[in-house]
């Protein structure tokens, strides 16, 4: 019989694929950093509970250039500051990707709000930055400016990302289990970095409203080249009801989300142009 791709894989490949994920070569990225402080009840807004806003009302934005061999990555991600308990990190908001390969991995096991968009990051001979996050024809991040100097580079740091990894009901009503709290950790190193003066535009976008976190005082900008990995644990199971009102950060149309299956029992129509159920 003809080898069936489909079919199951032996155990051999299964640990081998496992292994080579454990000892995955440093993949080092290009990218720009923003950080600027917006006003405190938008990020309380923001947070989800358990999740509470930290001591400044910070929003992050990054936008990077990965280069991953075979297969080079646009990557973004819009954060708000936030607390657990006595833990300090990030609650993305949107994490924008150029292929589909860096969503899985991401949503599925970590709880990433990641999504496919467009990435943009130049820089010219002169010193000249400019990078956007763009979704549906909309760059609704911009950040543009110019090199103003290098600055010392910072010694290996741990930072923390919190996720809710969860999955919509399949019967359309609330969420299939506990939603889970996952905080995420990522170990980073940068061999270069360098000061950015300019500005961050927020522009209008229904299905990523970061406009709501206006620029009140920019903190920086930056331009560097980083690696890392990243590791991440359950630390507890949250709210379902509590959650559900969020449900629309995950989702362009968070109706989707809520619906039903189809009612009726009508078979599929046997043709070659035959639409799945959901992907319409």
């Amino acid at each position: 019989m003809a080898h069936v791709r489909y079919g199951p894989r032996g155990e051999t490949e299964i640990r081998r694929t496992s292994q080579a994920r454990s000892t995955l070569p440093d993949i080092w990225s290009t990218g720009v950093l923003a950080v600027w402080e917006t006003d405190p009840e938008v990020v309380a807004a923001v947070l989800p509970p358990p999740l509470e806003p930290a001591g400044r009302p910070l929003v992050r934005a990054g936008i990077s250039q990965v280069r991953q061999p075979g297969c080079p990555l646009g990557a973004g991600s819009v954060a708000v500051a936030a607390r657990h308990g006595e833990a300090d990190g990030w609650y993305p908001l949107v994490m924008p990707m150029t292929h589909e390969r860096a969503l899985v991995g991401g949503r599925e096991v970590f709880g990433e709000p990641k999504k496919l968009g467009d990435i943009t990051l130049r820089t010219g001979p002169d010193g000249t930055v400019r990078a956007g996050l763009a979704r549906h024809g909309i760059t609704f991040v911009e950040i543009t400016g110019k090199v103003s100097g290098a600055l010392p580079l910072p010694p290996p740091a741990e930072k923390l990302d919190f996720y809710f990894k969860f999955l919509p009901a399949v019967d359309g009503d609330g969420f299939d289990g506990d939603p889970l709290l996952v905080h995420c950790k990522r170990r980073e190193k940068v061999r270069e970095l360098e000061s950015v003066t300019g500005e961050v535009v927020l522009r209008e976008s229904p299905q990523d409203p970061v406009a709501d976190l206006p620029v009140r005082r920019l903190v920086e900008i930056t331009l560097g080249e980083k690696t890392g990995d990243q590791r991440g644990r359950v630390v507890e199971r949250v709210s379902a009801q509590a959650l559900l009102p969020y449900l629309h950060q995950r989702y362009d149309d968070a109706a989707q989300a809520h619906d039903a299956p189809p009612q009726s029992a009508d078979p599929l129509p046997q043709s070659a142009g035959a639409t799945a159920p959901g992907s319409a």
